[in-house]
């Protein structure tokens, strides 16, 4: 996970929920860093209290899954599964870090490669590159790739156990596991007796029930290498979207921008800007989808999104400086719609 995640560009609006609906239940928000990034809870309530409990034991609870999934923290358990690679002996893993390395293969599989966690040692070479505003040189890009091949990982679905077949693997799970992290913390405060609920995991949103009488939660996107929002909010309830671009995190060498998004096939950085949203079911789904539709050609990540029932996406770009937007056929439905 990054230290600081500015690669997406989603902002929840309160112009809609700020008064008090029926029943007196209110809107109570709560915000905790968490994976690098800022973790915001909202919550319907009619009990302040109670929310504020909530909201608590849900934030400690992102602390239990950061233990698994972080790529900065030595004793995670993903780092102790990447420690193990190329020793050829099985690594027992939880429900959670399995769940998630299977979801990502699949993930890869389905996206040709363009999404791949085990592209964690070009992905450091980038790191440094952006903080050196220099150039990885293609010698070591062609040795970090030989450790890259969402292949290299083999599953045993039996005894939830995995092996990472090349020595010096390292996943990285920065494209797939806030979107994850958002929707087990929803799932953990339907526990917890509160549904009608908001988690925005640095950007990565899953959106759950509201009260009678709220059409939805408002999420605003911005313009193609812009801050500026789009005039139209994408108006949500029981679903997840998140957007991927390039807007903050890239490094600009002889006057050619890389973005912080790379492809794994390659291994270098991407070029070319566009911003992808992707609405689906899942946290998981939008999560992963953003990066390898930022990735692939536009008609085929526009196909890949088919493959997803209740998925839709969004690819902006600027063309001849100028916003452009290539949208699957039911994205549109998500739009606010205007007042008359």
């Amino acid at each position: 996970m990054t230290a600081r995640n500015m690669k997406l560009a989603l902002v929840f609006s309160f112009s809609l929920l700020m008064g008090v609906v029926e029943g007196q239940v209110k809107k109570f928000s709560f915000q905790q860093p968490k994976m690098g990034s800022p973790f915001n809870i909202l919550i319907y309530s009619n009990d302040s209290l109670a929310a504020a409990s909530a909201a608590a034991q849900a934030f400690r609870f992102v602390d239990t899954l950061n233990q698994v999934y972080s790529d900065y923290l030595p004793n995670s358990e993903l780092n102790l599964l990447c420690g193990s690679s190329g020793s050829g002996e099985w690594f027992n893993t939880s429900e959670t870090l399995f769940a998630i390395v299977k979801a990502a293969v699949e993930g890869a599989r389905l996206s040709g490669g363009s999404f791949d966690i085990t592209a964690g040692p070009v992905i450091r070479l980038w790191r440094t590159a952006r903080k050196n505003k220099t150039l990885p040189h293609n010698d070591s890009i062609s040795t970090a790739l030989q450790k890259v091949g969402y292949k290299l990982i083999q599953l045993d679905t039996v005894q939830q156990r995995m092996k990472l077949l090349k020595a010096g693997m390292q996943l990285d799970l920065g494209g797939i596991a806030k979107g994850e992290t958002a929707q087990r913390t929803v799932s953990k405060l339907r526990t917890l007796g509160f549904s009608q609920v908001l988690v925005d995991a640095g950007g990565d949103i899953v959106a759950a029930d509201v009260p009678a009488g709220v059409s939805g939660w408002k999420v605003a996107v911005n313009l193609p290498e812009q801050e500026e929002w789009m005039e139209r909010r994408l108006l949500l309830r029981n679903k997840a979207v998140t957007t991927s671009g390039d807007l903050y995190q890239f490094v600009e060498v002889d006057g050619k921008r890389y973005s912080h998004i790379i492809d794994p096939l390659t291994g270098w950085a991407l070029t070319n800007s566009r911003n992808v949203t992707v609405i689906a079911n899942e946290g998981i789904t939008a999560d992963w989808l953003t990066k390898a539709c930022t990735i692939l050609p536009i008609k085929e990540a526009l196909a890949l999104v088919a493959k997803f029932h209740g998925a839709e996406v969004q690819v902006g770009q600027l063309e001849n400086d100028k916003p452009v937007f290539y949208r699957s056929p039911g994205f549109e439905q998500w739009f606010e719609k205007k007042e008359k």
